[in-house]
This record gives C-alpha cells, sequence and structure tokens, in this order.
C-alpha cells in the first residue's frame, strides 16, 4: 500500500504540469516565453519535480506534444478512413498532411517550441521520424511514384511550424485557406510524381 501513493501522486503532479504548460503556451506571446520555473509555478510544484518527471525543457515539449497528439494517433492506426489504414493511399495522403497541419494550427505555440528546441536536426526528432516513416511507406502504395523518402520530406516541409506560424500569424492567411493551398499542392505533387515515375518507366 505504501508504494501506491507516490505514484499516484507523480501522476497527478505530472497531469497537473501539462494543464499547466498546456494553458502556457496557449496564451503566450513567444514559445521562448515559457520557462520551466513558469510552468512548475502553474502547476503548483517545486522545479525539481518538474526536472525528475520530464527531465528538460524539450523532455516536457515531447511529453506536452504527444499527449495532444495521441487523438490522432489514434486515429491513423486504428481509425475509419480518411486517416485510417483502410484508406487508400491517394486519399490518405493528402488527408494525413491536412491532419498534420490542423494539428500544428491549433497547437501553434507548442509545436513552434518543440521544433525548437535543442541543437539537434529537426529532422532527428522522433515526432518527425514516425510522420516521415509512415508517410513513406503510404507514398509507396501509390503507383508509379518515385523516391517516396524525399516526397514524404519534401511534402512534411509545407507543415513545419515556423511555416505555418508565419503564414497563419504574419501573412494571417485563414485556416481554410491554408488547408486547400496545401491539399491542391500534395495532389499536384503526387500527380506529377506518378507521371515521372510512368515516364521512367518506359
Amino acid at each position: 500500500m505504501t508504494e501506491r501513493r507516490p505514484r499516484k501522486d507523480a501522476a497527478r503532479n505530472r497531469e497537473a504540469v501539462l494543464t499547466a504548460a498546456d494553458a502556457l503556451f496557449v496564451h503566450c506571446e513567444s514559445p521562448e516565453d515559457v520557462t520551466m520555473a513558469d510552468v512548475a509555478a502553474a502547476a503548483g510544484v517545486g522545479k525539481g519535480t518538474l526536472f525528475r518527471a520530464f527531465g528538460d525543457r524539450a523532455g516536457l515539449l515531447r511529453a506536452l506534444y504527444e499527449a495532444r497528439l495521441e487523438p490522432i494517433r489514434q486515429a491513423v492506426e486504428i481509425g475509419p478512413p480518411p486517416l485510417g489504414p483502410a484508406t487508400p493511399a491517394r486519399d490518405r495522403v493528402p488527408a494525413l498532411l491536412d491532419a498534420v497541419l490542423c494539428f500544428k494550427l491549433d497547437n501553434r505555440r507548442l509545436a513552434l517550441a518543440l521544433e525548437e528546441s535543442g541543437s539537434s536536426s529537426p529532422y532527428r526528432a522522433e515526432h518527425y521520424e514516425r510522420w516521415h516513416s509512415l508517410l513513406r511507406t503510404v507514398l509507396e502504395q501509390v503507383p508509379g511514384l518515385a523516391d517516396s523518402g524525399f516526397t514524404a520530406h519534401a511534402l512534411l516541409a509545407a507543415t513545419r511550424a515556423d511555416l505555418v506560424e508565419h503564414l497563419a500569424g504574419a501573412e494571417r492567411i485563414p485556416r481554410e485557406r491554408l488547408r486547400s493551398q496545401l491539399a491542391d499542392f500534395v495532389t499536384g505533387v503526387l500527380a506529377s510524381g506518378a507521371t515521372q515515375g510512368l515516364a521512367a518507366e518506359e
């Protein structure tokens, strides 16, 4: 019995931290404005508790990002069309990228903070590698499309958090217009890629 209380306290503290961090990132002017001290104070926990639970600021960002992303991951892994695995590849690719774009529009500050955190390449981040792997696998199912790995990188580049922030923030492009522009771009890439792939086979 004595071992259960610390685990419950840790789980409760973790949830409080994620909730507090979530609120802070939603209302901040810039992701850099949110510090670990701010999160600890808002959650009502000590900084030591925060660092033990998440390691560092990047660890906290990843945990919050993954918690927010969980519904989409479930839809991708076991859900129905258009995100689920039973969807034809040509329909699933645009749906996956639309889901990424919408997620980043809904979590602009958080996504920007995560992609800007750390000194390593963003392309080595776990969340990016996961999306790239999924998209590459689906692209491999598109008839005639060559080099699915590069195409996956190129398509994901259109949903980078800094670009989304620039378009939605600085240029104030409406959400539905951004979604439409991305859909047109993806359709064009798939069409031109398939055409080139077929030409190369002839």
